[in-house]
């Protein structure tokens, strides 16, 4: 496939229109889509993947923009893909995450690709599992996915991610009031940005709490134990810092064998979402279920009909 050859080359081009087609979702499309990943597989699982998630306003993007710089710097090749979210109203969605990685954006040994969230929660795209895979068949050896923002779903990252990156605000701890504790439950490392100028002090005093707050949490992993720096993406200060703990954290798990051990439970998992989107597709598209749904729906809306009974319905009008 004259596709996977050009991605495995490091085509730029060639890897966004992959992304696209993978994104696609017309079914032609889906099935050359499937090809292009099982070609692909074998040159896949080298990188290093991060997700990186805060509340909107805590620097999600400048911070990328530091890091990966900083990542470059030392040689590495880094793929950001960042996701934007989509209006509710309109269905549009600004994409405007590339335009505040100036640098990063037009760096040679970096590739950034902003996605619509669509209708997925979770904070990231359907097909996010997907681009992955081919930027590092394209070679990018560090992967970060940066989420819509904090939120009672935006927790699908860590599903996807071998570590999870959450980024908070100097005296920030009420902007994470009720989401507090599931969040920080997965985050293997929380960074308190914009710790600088006025606000380091704050800074320092959130680091202090947010310490004492991990000795009541139970790490994701048995040999990993998260911890809490303070960083400023703006000043350039604690990024390498942010950086040995991610070395620190691969070797750690790589020891044990758990990193390999997660990502073949995320792939299981994967597969098992896949399957249940897939037979919803099928579930909408079935001419008897299509002919009956008019007349649920209405049920359902009159009051008249329990949503579980006419969802039952539905199910066993496909399956006979």
């Amino acid at each position: 496939m004259l596709l996977a050859e050009q991605i495995k080359a490091g085509d730029r081009r060639a890897l966004a229109k992959a992304i696209t087609l993978v994104e696609s979702t017309r079914a032609d499309h889906r099935q050359q889509a499937a090809a292009l990943l099982e070609t692909l597989m074998p040159d896949t699982g080298k990188s290093i993947r991060l997700g990186i998630s805060g509340v909107p306003g805590v620097g999600k993007s400048t911070f990328i923009e530091a890091f990966g710089n900083h990542l470059i710097k030392q040689g590495h090749s880094v793929a950001v893909l960042a996701v934007d979210p989509t209006s509710a109203v309109t269905g549009g969605s600004i994409l405007g995450d590339k335009t505040r990685m100036e640098t990063l954006a037009f760096a040679e040994k970096a590739f950034v690709r902003p996605s619509p969230a669509g209708k997925t929660l979770g904070g990231v795209t359907r097909r996010t599992r997907e681009s992955l895979l081919l930027c590092e068949a394209a070679g990018f050896d560090v992967i970060l996915i940066e989420t819509v923002g904090v939120g009672q779903s935006e927790t699908a990252v860590a599903d996807m991610t071998d570590m999870f990156l959450l980024l908070l605000l100097p005296a920030g701890g009420d902007e994470l009031q009720g989401i507090k504790r599931g969040i920080m439950e997965l985050a293997d490392l929380i960074l308190v940005n914009k710790a600088d100028g006025d606000q380091a002090n704050a800074a320092n005093q959130t680091l202090s709490d947010y310490r004492a707050a991990l000795h009541f949490m139970k790490s994701r992993f048995a040999n990993w134990q998260p911890t809490v720096l303070a960083c400023s993406s703006t000043q350039d200060t604690g990024i390498d810092e942010v950086w040995q703990q991610v070395i620190a954290f691969r070797a750690a798990l790589d020891a044990s064998g758990e990193l390999q051990q997660n990502r073949a439970q995320q792939a299981r998992s994967w597969m098992w979402s896949e399957t249940a989107e897939a037979l919803v597709s099928d579930l909408k598209c079935d001419p008897k279920v299509k002919a009956l749904v008019p007349e649920l729906e209405q049920a359902v809306l009159d009051g008249k009909l329990p949503a579980t009974v006419a969802a039952q319905r539905m199910i066993d009008t496909f399956k006979s």
